[in-house]
């Protein structure tokens, strides 16, 4: 029997000291020979069979090769905390003598940068920038625009409704009526109306049902089409170039009368013709013209004593234009291959 403990000893020795290289490992070997279905314990369980003048003698043998196991366990089980607490500083140690790590910075999207510098630019000529409600009443929408609920133009734009009086707005025209009807009577207003919109629309290379638009309104006495026209020169040789070519064609707008497109040359061939204006040499950008009387009237001015001119433009295709870029699509794919060169 003692010859037996000594071996288990030396056993137990061996593996603690050379086999143990983690704390799990350790953890094995102590419950292998001390734990309750280990090997000390097994024998203290056969003790039964030893002469009565034996068993205090194999006790006390059984009981000094425990305790010296659990010191050599208690041992190891130090020096591996101790390895374990090296590793971990030196794997996160920090050369200090390395050169920094740059962090990549963030930059504005192309279409912020656009509509910053198209605020820039009406800022610069005194206008101020207002906002409004996304979620907008029917008649801000289209009523206070001249669009009855029976008008066919609401068909390019009676979209998407929350209720029958509720909607997401399809333009930011309800921000001008808005602004008319909360100022005092005949106020001069000079204002731009930035923000997203909403319609019905495909979602393609040139379409979005979501885009960005701003619109324009001056009111005051006196102002004339020779000031719209001044106006959107102004604007769109300071988006563009100086040397662009800027045209205005008649048109119709519910709103305004009277009505113009305005063109643009094409900055893709400088006007000479190719697939970008379809062989013209020009390109539509925005929607402009005299507000309508009524519209004046519905808001509380008087249009024989005061007048105004509005206009509307999408700030996508002021982008697709500035930056040559020719899938409106590519604004919302958020692919960094792309937002990374702005």
């Amino acid at each position: 029997m003692e010859e037996k403990i000594a071996k288990l000893r030396e056993q137990a020795a061996e593996l603690i000291q050379q086999k143990a290289s983690s704390l799990s490992e350790l953890d094995d070997i102590r419950i292998r020979f001390l734990g309750k279905k280990g090997e000390f314990t097994s024998i203290l369980r056969s003790m039964g069979a030893l002469a009565k003048e034996d068993r205090p003698k194999v006790g006390k043998i059984i009981n000094e090769a425990k305790a010296q196991i659990e010191e050599l366990i208690a041992e190891k089980n130090k020096e591996l905390k101790a390895q374990a607490l090296a590793d971990k500083i030196a794997g996160e140690k920090i050369d200090v003598t390395l050169p920094g790590r740059n962090v990549p910075m963030g930059h504005l999207h192309p279409l912020t940068l656009t509509l910053e510098r198209i605020k820039d630019i009406f800022v610069h000529m005194g206008f101020s920038v207002e906002e409004g409600p996304e979620i907008e009443r029917d008649y801000f929408n289209f009523e206070a625009l001249n669009l009855p609920k029976d008008h066919p133009a609401r068909d390019m734009q009676d979209s998407f409704y929350i209720t029958d009086e509720i909607l997401m707005r399809s333009q930011t025209s309800p921000v001008q009526a808005r602004t008319m009807q909360g100022n005092e009577p005949n106020a001069p207003i000079r204002m731009i109306a930035p923000g997203r919109v909403y319609r019905r629309d495909e979602y393609d290379a040139t379409h979005s049902p979501m885009f960005t638009q701003v619109e324009g309104l001056v009111i005051d006495k006196g102002i004339s089409l020779a000031d719209l026209k001044g106006t959107l020169e102004l604007f769109l040789h300071q988006i563009f170039n100086e040397n662009v070519g800027v045209r205005f064609r008649p048109s119709f707008f519910p709103f305004t009368e009277p009505s113009a497109e305005v063109d643009i040359s094409c900055v893709m061939c400088h006007g000479k013709g190719c697939r970008v204006c379809k062989g013209t040499g020009w390109l539509e950008i925005l929607g402009a013209g005299m507000v309508h009387p009524h519209v004046l009237e519905m808001s509380g001015y008087d249009p024989k004593k005061v007048s105004g001119f509005a206009f509307g433009l999408g700030v996508e295709r002021i982008a697709m234009l500035s930056y040559g870029i020719d899938d409106l699509r590519l604004f919302y794919d958020n692919d960094i291959r792309f937002l990374s060169q702005f």
